[in-house]
Parts: structure tokens; sequence; C-alpha cells
């Protein structure tokens, strides 16, 4: 007879920084797979079409969300844990 499964002690739990860090997230796809809010030439930064720029703009921007979601998920980990781990 199969032995009874205990359920799980640390539960993922939906948070006010979870959603913050989620959204971080998501910004980048949402920005760059709405096509026509950039689909155009003009204007253009130092002879580069705005649809070239605004893409690579957003590989930085991407990087900065990723970071502060990094950093508010690690925040709220060392905050639950009471601060042990660095």
């Amino acid at each position: 007879m199969p032995e009874p499964v205990e359920p799980p002690t640390s539960r993922q739990i939906v948070t006010p920084t979870r959603i913050v860090a989620g959204l971080c997230l998501l910004a980048p796809f949402i920005a760059i797979l709405w096509v026509s809010s950039y689909a155009r030439v003009e204007p253009k930064l130092i002879g580069i079409p705005f649809f070239y720029w605004y893409q690579m703009l957003w590989v930085l921007i991407s990087t900065a969300l990723t970071a502060v979601a990094y950093k508010l998920v690690q925040r709220e980990q060392r905050a639950r844990k009471g601060g042990a781990s660095q």
C-alpha cells in the first residue's frame, strides 16, 4: 500500500514583489512583440532607422529590468530566510 504524500512545506506565494518582478520580465516581450508600434523608419538616430535602434534599445532596457527583477526576488528570499544568506 502506498504511503500518503505530505503536502509541500514551502509553497510558492504570490507577493507584490513577485508581481513587480514578473511585470519587469514581461514588459520587454510586449514591447518587442507589438511590432506595429515601431514598424517605421522615422525618426532616425545617427542615420539608423527607428525600427532597428528601438529594438537595440530594448536589449539594454531588458538587461536592466532583468537585473531589477532578480534583485527584487533575491531580496524577498533573503527576508523570508531571516537575512541568513547573502
